[in-house]
């Protein structure tokens, strides 16, 4: 199959990382997939919401938040909260919690911000994949000897789209993609391959078994691509393998 941009059906789109990139929270990366851009960046506090303070022994949370900039689609896009908003960032924060020992963070909040520069297609996968690394970054500069940030992860995350665009299963959709879609799927896995969320559309017709084996098979093959860029963009700030804890 040719697509559009000349990509093979099992190939992502060009990837691009800046890190640290501007800003003053500890954990900040700009993340490229093609044109879509996504500026994610983690915070800490040791405030922790108030029903997390009311248990008996708190530990910690992680929670996201996501917004397009007014600039990040033509045309303009309003500054207003709305649903499809809301709804990517409560995914994007339980993403990032399916790989979090609360024990081991302690009784600290961690806040991680996604904010869409250029939208064009798959911003809700990106931020997942960016905001991964920039949690990373994030508990590493916390200032507490006995604090080991790597102990905090039990596993690392990312997520890509994949659907089925004029009959055939393809890889990291851009927006026309997107658009054209017959269906549209979202996938969410560790680097070991384990899923987290799954979310699948029929958008234009319906699909089969034997099709949703093939999107997800493509989908394990880029989350492991995305893997490596992970682990190539933290370097030493890798967390432990999920082999060598107890």
């Amino acid at each position: 199959m040719s697509r559009h941009d000349g990509r093979s059906a099992d190939q992502l789109r060009t990837l691009r990382v800046e890190r640290p990139y501007f800003g003053s929270a500890p954990g900040r990366v700009l993340v490229q997939a093609g044109n879509t851009t996504i500026f994610c960046s983690a915070s800490v506090s040791e405030d922790l919401p108030p029903w997390k303070k009311a248990q008996e022994n708190p530990t910690g949370w992680v929670s996201a938040e996501y917004n397009m900039l007014p600039g990040s689609t033509a045309p303009r896009k309003s500054r207003r909260a709305d649903g499809r908003g809301t709804e990517i960032q409560r995914l994007i924060g339980r993403s990032l919690r399916a790989v979090i020992d609360f024990k081991a963070l302690g009784p600290r909040m961690i806040t991680v911000d996604c904010d869409v520069l250029q939208a064009d297609g798959g911003t809700r996968t990106l931020a997942i994949t960016g905001g991964f690394i920039a949690l990373v970054d994030a508990l590493h500069e916390v200032e507490d000897p006995t604090f080991e940030p790597k102990n905090v992860f039990t596993e690392s995350v990312a997520a890509v789209s994949v659907g089925i665009v004029d009959g055939v299963p393809v890889l990291d959709l851009d927006y026309p993609e997107d658009h054209d879609a017959g269906v549209d799927m979202n996938a969410v896995m560790t680097g070991t391959g384990n899923l987290i969320e799954v979310q699948g559309t029929a958008e234009r017709e319906i699909f089969c078994r034997q099709q949703l084996n093939e999107l997800l098979d493509l989908a394990e093959s880029g989350i492991a691509q995305l893997t490596q860029m992970q682990r190539d963009t933290l370097g030493d700030r890798w967390p432990m393998d999920t082999s060598s804890k107890s």
